[in-house]
């Protein structure tokens, strides 16, 4: 069973698409076809849920571009009292592009981590193919997918028909490799030989946490700001986010071995997920990342192919 996990992670999710163009390029069919499930948390839920429907890499590559720069116009400079970000170009961009379709429309396994914040527990979105916890298919594709891409103080909770608020799922499956391995092994009954998984990052940063005179730590080494404009960069956020996408990361490469094939990238400075001036970097360091490891990832998917 080959399986696609993409990481969350803002806009450097451009990063991720760039590679999935090359790989479409490479074989000339949507990226879907190419994959029996598709996961993706945050960001990735954006690219998995376009997988699904089988749009190409090259129209997911001109909505991010198009919309990032709308997305991420502040509302707030700190997001003390409201979130730094409307969500409004953001639920704009998902109702375009998914149009009213819901989660039972989809029969391809399609996996969305999210989070019930109201109940306070991980929740996995689901699409319509039997498994016994999908509680309502009913929610919209664009509805799980903003739900997944809320991320706290950036963007404002996703309510979900009033029952509950949903937010990031990055908070806790960042990189969704650990959750199609469950659902491989217990919804479809696979052994660990038989599960193969493509995992697709949005770059490692280096986040800068030097030593200083400083020892007394605080919302402005943690979040700092930036003088005049008072900007907050989500520093913590985003090592958050690349500690749990890596730690996931080495637990499915000791439980898979050569069987889960990661594909990263140095990005070599802080690239913030709301950052959108690093959007063509991002791209030109995707591309990159996977010719330096086209081989080794033509190998792979073409493993049992």
């Amino acid at each position: 069973m080959k399986m696609l996990c993409v990481d969350g992670g803002g806009i450097r999710g451009v990063f991720a698409v760039a590679i999935l163009q090359e790989i479409e390029e490479e074989y000339k069919c949507p990226i879907g076809d190419l994959f029996d499930v598709v996961a993706g948390t945050s960001t990735g839920a954006i690219i998995a849920a376009s997988v699904v429907l089988k749009k190409s890499m090259n129209e997911v590559m001109e909505s991010y571009q198009l919309y990032g720069k709308k997305i991420f116009v502040r509302q707030a400079k700190v997001g003390l009292f409201k979130s730094v970000y409307s969500d409004h170009y953001l639920r704009r961009f998902f109702r375009k592009a998914f149009g009213e379709m819901a989660l039972a429309d989809l029969k391809k396994p399609l996996l969305i981590p999210a989070v019930d914040v109201t109940n306070g527990k991980p929740f996995i979105h689901r699409s319509n193919y039997g498994h016994v916890e999908n509680d309502d298919l009913t929610i919209k594709l664009w509805d799980a997918v903003l739900s997944s891409c809320s991320a706290p103080v950036f963007f404002p909770p996703n309510n979900i028909n009033n029952e509950y608020l949903s937010i990031d799922g990055g908070l806790w499956a960042n990189n969704p490799s650990l959750v199609c391995v469950t659902e491989a092994l217990h919804q479809f009954k696979k052994e660990v030989k038989e599960i193969e998984i493509l995992s697709i990052g949005t770059g490692l940063q280096h986040i800068d946490f030097t030593i200083g005179k400083d020892k007394y730590w605080g919302a402005k080494q943690w979040l700092p700001f930036h003088l005049p404009s008072l900007k907050m960069t989500p520093k913590l956020l985003d090592l958050a986010l690349q500690l749990s996408s890596e730690s996931v990361t080495y637990h499915c490469q000791h439980l898979l071995g050569d069987n889960y094939f990661r594909l990263n990238g140095e990005l070599g400075e802080e690239m913030p997920f709301d950052e959108i001036k690093f959007m063509d970097q991002l791209i030109d360091l995707g591309k990159l990342a996977f010719q330096r490891k086209k081989d080794e990832v033509l190998t792979f998917l073409n493993k049992n192919a």
